[in-house]
C-alpha cells in the first residue's frame, strides 16, 4: 500500500469539472472522423523537428547525389526541377490538412467560447438574483444601506447585445482616435 499521504488541495466541485471537461475532450476526439484524425496527425507531424531533420536529410541527399557527389548517376534531369516539383506538391496538401486541422481547432474553439458565454451570462444573472435577495432582506430587517451607489448598477440585469453595442461604439471610437474615448 501506497504509504504517500493523499493531499486533496481541489475542491470536490473542481475535481468533477475537470474530469468532465477530460472526458468531453476525448469523447469529441474519438467522435472526429478519419480524415480529421489523418489530417491532424499528419499536421503533428510536420510541425516537428523530425518533419525538419527527414527535409534536411532529403534536401542534402538529393543534392549530393544530383551534383555526383556521391558517384550516383543524376535523376533528376532539371536543374531541381523535380525536386521544386516534389516540394510544392507536398507543400500544397499540407497546407490543406493544415488550413482543415486549424478549422476544426476554431471549430472547438468557438463552442468552449459559446459555453463560456452562456456559463458567464448564467453566473451573472445568478449574482444579479442574489444581490437583489439580499437586498430585499437588508431592507425586511430594517438595515440602513451604505453610501455605496453602485448597489443599484449591480442590480441590473447585464444584457449581452448593449455590452457587445458598447463595445462597437468604443471600438470604432478608438480607431480614429487611437486611445479610448
Amino acid at each position: 500500500m501506497d504509504s504517500t499521504p493523499t493531499h486533496h488541495t481541489l475542491s470536490k466541485v473542481l475535481e468533477r469539472n475537470i474530469r468532465t471537461i477530460v472526458s468531453l475532450r476525448l469523447t469529441q476526439s474519438c467522435q472526429r472522423g478519419l480524415q480529421d484524425r489523418l489530417a491532424d496527425a499528419v499536421t503533428a507531424f510536420a510541425g516537428s523537428m523530425p518533419f525538419v531533420y527527414i527535409h534536411l536529410v532529403w534536401f542534402i541527399a538529393w543534392v549530393l547525389v544530383n551534383t555526383g557527389k556521391l558517384g550516383l548517376a543524376a535523376f533528376d534531369p532539371f536543374p531541381y526541377g523535380l525536386l521544386t516539383m516534389v516540394v510544392s506538391l507536398e507543400a500544397i496538401f499540407l497546407s490543406a490538412l493544415v488550413m482543415i486541422t486549424q478549422n476544426r481547432q476554431s471549430d472547438e474553439a468557438e463552442r468552449r467560447a459559446d459555453l463560456h458565454l452562456q456559463v458567464g451570462l448564467l453566473a451573472e444573472h445568478e449574482l444579479t438574483r442574489v444581490i437583489k435577495m439580499l437586498d430585499a432582506i437588508q431592507k425586511r430587517l430594517g438595515v440602513e444601506p451604505g453610501e455605496d451607489n453602485e448597489l443599484e448598477d449591480l442590480e441590473m440585469e447585464t444584457m449581452p447585445e448593449d455590452v457587445l453595442a458598447e463595445l462597437d461604439r468604443i471600438h470604432l471610437a478608438t480607431r480614429g482616435h487611437g486611445h479610448a474615448p
